[in-house]
Formats: C-alpha cells, structure tokens, sequence
C-alpha cells in the first residue's frame, strides 16, 4: 500500500517489496537533513531546483536530472541552498537484496557518489515513475527494480576503483555492532570502546573517519532507524519514542525530523 503525506512529501511502500521504498519531495524549501545514513542502499534523482549534496569530506552542488548515490552506512546530506525550493526521488533498496541482484554474497558499494549522465536519470525516473503507479502489478515492479540495478554498475562507468567491501578494520566493525544490537540503551563511550578494544578518543577519531558519524551520533542515526520500522508497523508515535531510547516525543520528533526530513506523522499518515 502506498502513503502519500502532506507538505510536498510522498512515501512509498508495499508489503509485497519490503526490500525497496521510495520518497518524493515536490517544491521543498524546509525539507533539510543533518548528517545521517542509512542501513540500505540509497539512489535519488534531482527532479527541480539546486542543493548542497555533502557526502564524506566532499561537497557537490547538484541540479535536476543529476543521480546520487549512498552506500549503507555512508554518512551523508542534502539540504536546499538558501531555503530555495527543490524537488528529488530516492530509492531505497535492502542490502541483502542487491546483493543478490549484484550476484555477490555480499553488497558490493557502488562509486562514484553522483552522476550526471542524463541516461541514467532517465532509467531511474522511469523506475520511480513505474514503482508508484497503482495500476502496475507488483511482479512488475519487482522485475523493473531489478533490470535497473542490474544495469547500474555498468551505467555508472565504474566497474573498476570502487570501494572494497571487505576492507573494515574489525576493531570498528564490532564497535558499529555493538552501538547497532544495544542502540535503544543508554550506552557509554568507555563500554564501546571495550567492546572494540580501543581507547575511547581512538575510537572517536577513526570511528568518524570510517562512518562520517561519531559513536553517539552513529546511536541516535540507528534510534531514528528503529522508530521508522516500529512506525512502519503502526505504532503509536509516544510509544515507538520510548522504546527506541528517547526521554520523550518531542525528542525524538527533533532527531526524526534532523535524519528524515520529515515528521514521524508525515512519514506514517495519508496512506494511499
């Protein structure tokens, strides 16, 4: 079932394809985020208007028909510049999934993190234009998800250089698994760092370094995660804020709102 929101804002799903969700913004002047990333692979299309796209230590200024592309964990945002309005697309699309479709056992990340090869803009506006159209069977959708990303490496003109999958340091993977498993509880630096065993300002330092997010941000990026899957499930907003770790729903309103762009009621209200 899709959701349409109020405010320019769009969100689609179907229970069918819980591997992929799409997000339209039409004419967003105040649609800002902080910086944040995703457990998914996320691919968005400027449709109108100018942003500021900042993704690792690089900035980018983007325009319609340009493609941006952010892999799993890979902090990143996008805001409006000057409170201009701007309208873009974004695919979300579950790891394990493209894994498959890659035909990897594994996700392999794709670079480099934009294009603006007008080709490319056109197969995934086709894509989103298919995804949210009611009428169009759900097979259907599935199989056009998969001949788009199955082409993407390859449209992307990048099938060399791109990030190696396995090269994490481990002493930081289990200190990401640990903030992940444990996100909803209080947590202290020391008992991360522990975990990892790192000394704290270490940790701070490479941990920024490899997730673009400090260890406190990186849990306040996975509370915001586990309240839009609670949502998604049809909690109540009070009840989701608590259980995903925050004192209160006004808190956690402001941090949803910092890593989403829109409100937990956007995002969970208007279905359609």
């Amino acid at each position: 079932m899709a959701r349409v929101c109020r405010d320019a804002h769009r969100f689609w799903r179907e229970s069918a394809l819980p591997h992929l969700e799409a997000r339209a913004i039409e004419g967003g002047r105040q649609v800002c985020y902080g910086w944040h990333s995703h457990p998914s692979f996320a691919i968005g299309l400027v449709t109108g208007g100018c942003s500021e796209f900042r993704i690792g230590g690089d900035r980018h200024m983007i325009s319609a028909g340009t493609t941006v592309l952010m892999n799993p964990e890979e902090a990143h945002a996008c805001n409006p510049l000057d409170g201009r309005p701007w309208s873009y697309r974004m695919l979300y699309a579950d790891a394990a999934w493209l894994a498959a479709v890659q035909g990897e056992p594994v996700f392999r990340p794709y670079a480099p993190p934009l294009s603006r090869n007008p080709a490319l803009g056109r197969r995934l506006a086709a894509l989103f234009d298919r995804l949210l159209d009611g009428t169009v069977a759900t097979t259907a959708k599935e199989d056009a998800a998969i001949a788009f990303f199955a082409g993407l490496r390859e449209a992307l003109g990048a099938v060399e250089g791109d990030k190696a999958a396995g090269d994490a340091h481990a002493a930081l993977t289990r200190a990401a698994d640990f903030i992940s498993a444990h996100c909803t509880q209080p947590l202290r630096l020391a008992d991360i760092a522990a975990e990892a065993g790192l000394s704290p300002s270490y940790l701070v330092r490479a941990f920024k370094a490899r997730y673009g997010l400090t260890p406190h941000a990186y849990q306040i990026n996975r509370r915001v995660q586990f309240g839009q899957r609670e949502l998604r499930r049809g909690r109540p907003i009070v009840e989701v804020a608590l259980d995903a770790g925050f004192a209160d729903q006004a808190h956690f309103q402001r941090a949803f709102k910092r890593h989403v762009a829109a409100t937990p009621g956007q995002y969970t209200t208007a279905r359609g």
